[in-house]
């Protein structure tokens, strides 16, 4: 539930409920196509909040789906990741993607393509200037904004070339300005955010009032763009520069904190109008915050405000899941008894093992680097802090590969677990990423019960509770 949860999240609160499409024309529209390296045997079509259908992969890793129940505008394709594109009814859309590389392989084909392939085109113009832009968010507002446009016109190019050669429909015309002002947009707040992180340096710099001219033209209830995520992003990094200003956190620059998640829930609940967008940008910063909280009052209070807000049966059963699970885990807590299968393939549970002050950590086969990652981190952790187990529990299902890793490997195997039951074990112990880690004392009471071995403070941690 917890890996779904965060799937919602990261991808626009997506709740996959089955409902009818409304018809908007007789006209039959073909989706189709291939999947190279499958990761499951459907693929899936949503609009919005609804999934509209689930479709095969036939022998050939094919599929093709037909209806006349559509509506010209954007829809999701899924297959373990997500993917936008643009539909007008009658189209002939056949799509191509390699999973082992989504986004750089996807390509479609057909009636419709040319359209798809220009959003798959601005998507990754900005995916290709992602090593390029830290440089020029060091730069003084007025040149920011020269690199900036330049950046914008290559795409404007782009876009009005592609506008002149096939006189698209307004409604896509709308789309494809949208990804290119908000993707303009967001860059826009980055700078924002990274000069506020150098406030106290000499290289900070004074924005003038009209650098923020921009804003005067968001438009906070889109329901065309809402679930589009040019739009989603900026949303989110507009709100959170937002909410850094009115609290007093700016100077600490804590995005993780209390008053700076609360007081971005009220901005949104504010600002936005569209229903449905206010509820899964809510949804989504309650959900983060609660999977990184360690206080159970302020839990309390963001669950309380967000219930306050939110008019989604499905999300409010949603968080209020995770926050019940989530609150489990704060300091003072018992850790959950979950059953654990040992090397010797019995049933173990988990308070069984806890002898002395212990770091839980979880790995995976379907990340090998992370597993050795993970536990050549663990081993450093163990040579400077003796006094602690440090015990790997692995997420996946198959017993005799998770040995054979194990053995290869060469691994303590009496301090190597599985889970028994691994959606019910993660969704208690909330792992929500392979870099989650807990730390309990020897009687099992939580001490932190949202770590992660790679940060930097995990040595202060461990420190200080032996300190106590």
């Amino acid at each position: 539930m917890i890996k779904q949860l965060l799937l919602i999240c990261t991808f626009f609160s997506l709740i996959l409920s089955c409902t009818n499409w409304r018809e908007t024309s007789s006209l039959v529209t073909y989706i189709g196509g291939e999947i190279v390296n499958p990761k499951g045997d459907y693929v899936y079509f949503l609009k919005d909040d609804q999934l509209l259908d689930s479709i095969p992969l036939d022998n050939n890793n094919k599929f093709l789906f037909k209806t006349k129940d559509i509506e010209a505008g954007l829809y999701t394709f899924s297959h373990v990741e997500f993917q936008v594109f643009y539909l007008n009814p009658g189209d002939s859309l056949m799509l191509r993607v390699n999973t082992l590389e989504f986004d750089e392989s996807l390509s479609f084909t057909g009636m419709g393509s040319k359209s798809n392939n220009l959003l798959m085109d601005l998507f990754l113009l900005n995916e290709g200037e992602i090593e390029l832009m830290p440089s020029y968010y060091k730069l003084p507002p007025l040149y920011f904004e020269k690199k900036l446009d330049s950046l914008k016109n290559i795409r404007l190019k782009i876009y009005n070339d592609f506008v002149q050669k096939t006189k698209p429909a307004s409604s896509f015309k709308h789309i494809a300005e949208a990804n290119i002002n908000y993707d303009y947009f967001s860059k826009k707040e980055i700078y924002i955010t990274a000069n506020e992180r150098r406030k106290d340096s000499e290289s900070y710099h004074t924005i003038p009032k009209d650098f923020y001219n921009y804003r005067d033209d968001i438009n906070f209830g889109s329901e065309v763009l809402r679930s589009y995520f040019p739009y989603y992003r900026f949303l989110f990094r507009y709100f959170d520069n937002l909410a850094m200003e009115d609290t007093n956190d700016k100077n600490d620059f804590q995005r993780n904190s209390f008053s700076h998640n609360y007081c971005k829930i009220e901005l949104i609940n504010r600002k936005v109008t569209n229903d449905s967008l206010k509820n899964n940008m809510v949804m989504n910063v309650t959900g983060r915050y609660l999977l990184n909280c360690n206080k159970k009052e302020n839990q309390e209070n963001i669950l309380n405000l967000f219930l306050k807000i939110n008019t989604n049966k499905n999300q409010i059963k949603e968080i209020k899941e995770l926050a019940d699970a989530s609150m489990q885990l704060t300091p003072g807590s018992k850790i959950s008894n979950v059953p654990l299968i040992s090397s010797s393939n019995k049933i173990k549970k988990l308070h069984s093992i806890i002898h002395n002050p212990t770091v839980l950590y979880f790995w995976s086969s379907t990340s090998m680097n992370h597993n050795k990652n993970i536990h050549s981190r663990v081993a450093d952790l163990k040579s400077k802090y003796p006094e602690y187990d440090f015990i790997g529990i692995n997420t996946d299902s198959n017993y005799n590969n998770w040995m054979a890793i194990i053995n290869k490997s060469g691994y303590k195997t009496n301090l190597e677990f599985q889970f028994e039951n691994v959606s019910k074990s993660e969704k208690e112990l909330v792992i929500h990423t392979i870099n989650k880690a807990i730390i309990v004392d020897k009687s099992g009471t939580i001490v932190n019960g949202s770590a992660n071995l790679f940060n930097t403070n995990i040595e202060e941690s461990l420190l200080g509770y032996l300190n106590q």
